[in-house]
């Protein structure tokens, strides 16, 4: 969140650019810049009539000489320097050509997303840092759908994929246990029994496992192997980050459960890492909902100042689609174990 500024608001398209081994660009600003020395994810400032698309295209070619074909929006957040206040439209770069230089007489460096080593970053990116590691797909447990044993025949399953798969960043997940309908004493034996099952596939650690905040298990299970937690929107408005996530497990994922542009300016403001956004299209457990469907999913998540899951009807098949519409991932809860 931005404090108010007299200074008028100026629009910036911000590109993260990724290599064929998923590293991502940064740049190290020159000495004629103010925060000169800092790193920045490239891009620049919106011209006339230019939506950040355009801008960004614009910019990378000519600061870095290559041809964006293809940029998909993730988040936009305001940020008041000294000298600037800035809206900052980041965007993925999924699409380019040529070979990226500096061709101002910037620095440059190829970064893992999940351990950027460059410093100091300028401050509009560290917020978005950290998020860079988030993996594409959100999986929600259905015990209570499918029974306890089946669901975690198939949990093992999933975890044995997805160990092998690990390589890849897109291919990586996160699960969140949630389970309303279960009895707090079943969704205790189920975390246990996730938890060993994690360990016995080799991703403890590795898979980040996280617990919805009804039941609150945080307060109840091992706090060390929790890897965050996900309000409710009830809980998303009625308490604050420090009364959800305690001490001994920061630094952990926050996550909440979004339907409108309130609720993600509210996942903002208590520190929120991600939000889950939906319906998307019709699900079982909303029989009377179409869903707002991918365009609507678009639109209202254009300015979202976190990362968004699309939820609702969603397959493993509609990551692209998600996001093209500006979503970080998909997050699934029947299909996932399907």
């Amino acid at each position: 969140m931005t404090t108010p500024s007299p200074r008028p608001i100026t629009d910036v398209a911000v590109g993260i650019v990724y290599d064929r081994d998923g590293r991502v660009l940064l740049g190290q600003r020159r000495a004629d810049q103010a925060y000169a020395g800092w790193w920045e994810f490239p891009g620049g400032k919106f011209e006339a009539g230019e939506d950040a698309h355009a801008a960004l295209v614009r910019e990378l070619d000519e600061e870095l000489g290559i041809d964006v074909e293809r940029s998909d929006a993730w988040v936009v957040r305001e940020h008041v320097y000294e000298h600037a206040h800035v809206r900052l439209h980041f965007r993925h770069v999924v699409g380019w050509r040529g070979e990226a230089r500096g061709r101002e007489g910037q620095s440059l460096a190829w970064c893992d997303p999940a351990a950027i080593s460059v410093a100091p970053l300028l401050p509009a990116a560290i917020a978005t840092v950290r998020w860079l590691a988030l993996p594409r797909r959100y999986w929600l447990t259905d015990a209570a759908g499918l029974g306890i044993g089946p669901f975690l025949d198939l949990f093992e399953v999933r975890l044995a994929k997805l160990a092998g798969q690990w390589a890849r960043p897109d291919d990586r997940a996160m699960v969140v246990l949630r389970e309303p309908d279960l009895a707090a004493d079943e969704v205790a034996g189920l975390w246990r029994a996730m938890l060993s099952r994690v360990a016995a596939a080799g991703l403890a650690g590795r898979l980040p496992l996280l617990v919805s905040s009804r039941p609150d298990l945080a307060a109840t299970t091992e706090a060390p192997m929790i890897a965050g937690v996900h309000l409710t929107g009830r809980d998303l408005h009625q308490r604050q980050r420090r009364q959800i996530v305690a001490s001994r497990l920061d630094p952990a994922l926050l996550a909440a459960s979004c339907h409108g542009a309130e609720d993600l300016v509210a996942c903002d403001r208590i520190g929120g890492d991600f939000a889950v956004y939906g319906p998307v299209l019709a699900t079982a457990s909303h029989p009377g909902s179409q869903g707002i469907g991918w365009a609507g999913l678009a639109a209202q998540i254009a300015a979202t100042p976190v990362p968004v899951f699309a939820l609702g009807g969603v397959g493993p098949g509609d990551l692209d689609r998600a996001r093209r519409a500006g979503a970080h991932g998909i997050a699934m809860q029947r299909a996932a174990w399907r």
